[in-house]
């Protein structure tokens, strides 16, 4: 399961998707973020679903690549849609057992949800698939740039996010191979005992955070060693530069998904 998640991990192909600038891919993936918790008819899901569709055909990165990094989810939308279903009260019943009623409203968030869950998932590791942590970093900072006269210390926020995405695939192999060596020592990571798997958990979960924390060390050193002070007085090899299929795109992309949103408000409502 380790393996299945995509997030923070980078698949070149040199497509039109990975030239795009990088603030460009930030602020598209940033404006279908919130638009989906705007809308909520089933035309609309459909929609975004065909948006995310349609950029990983573009991207050309393996569409099973992307549906792996939801593998990891399926547990919370399990979760998800046992809470709605068993807690949402308002609306008709349409099941009734002693004391579980079942609502039509429940059955429709517990469908609504997972969707808006896998859509939150696939457009993130889209982001991540097709930019480079090098990119990202650029990116994240331009894209915060503006806020730096308010004082918001937009490059070392950049930083850090940088690196606890490029992070997350380094940290996942090294849990694997953890587990791998504990369960050649005995360990029982799938018994059905809470307390025993949780018990198990403990010297999983310690060499890992010594291993994090002195991974965490070593790059500290390898900055200080090469002199890094944070942005002042820091220049860029490959400056980002606008152009206008970059331009092109993000007009063309942020109508479409406001067209979707006001396309809710008055054109469907299922």
């Amino acid at each position: 399961m380790l393996k299945d998640v995509t997030l923070g991990q980078y698949y070149p192909t040199g497509s039109m998707v990975h030239k795009l600038d990088p603030r460009i891919k930030i602020l598209i993936s940033f404006i279908f973020i919130i638009s989906i918790f705007f809308v909520n008819s089933y035309i609309s899901y459909a929609i975004e679903f065909i948006f995310v569709f349609l950029i990983a055909y573009l991207s050309k990165v393996p569409f099973k690549m992307i549906l792996k990094g939801l593998k990891p989810l399926r547990y919370i939308i399990i979760i998800t849609i046992i809470i709605n279903l068993l807690f949402t009260t308002a609306g008709n019943v349409v099941f009734e057992y002693g004391i579980i009623k079942i609502t039509d409203e429940a059955i429709d968030l517990s469908i609504k949800m997972p969707l808006r869950l896998t859509l939150l998932v696939m457009g993130t590791s889209l982001l991540t698939l097709t930019t480079s942590p090098v990119q990202l970093t650029d990116g994240i900072e331009g894209t915060l740039k503006p806020f730096k006269k308010i004082g918001l210390p937009s490059h070392e926020i950049a930083m850090m996010i940088t690196i606890a995405l490029r992070f997350i695939p380094t940290l996942i192999e090294e849990t694997d191979k953890i587990m791998k060596a504990q369960l050649a020592r005995g360990a029982n990571f799938e018994s059905k005992n809470l307390i025993t798997r949780a018990k198990s958990m403990v010297p999983l979960i310690v060499p890992l955070l010594i291993n994090a924390l002195e991974r965490a060390d070593e790059l500290a050193i390898a900055m200080e060693a090469r002199c890094y002070n944070g942005d002042e007085g820091r220049t860029k090899l490959h400056p980002l530069k606008l152009n206008n299929t970059d331009i092109v795109v993000f007009i063309i992309m942020t109508i479409l998904i406001i067209s979707v949103v006001l396309g809710e408000r008055f054109l469907w409502t299922i």
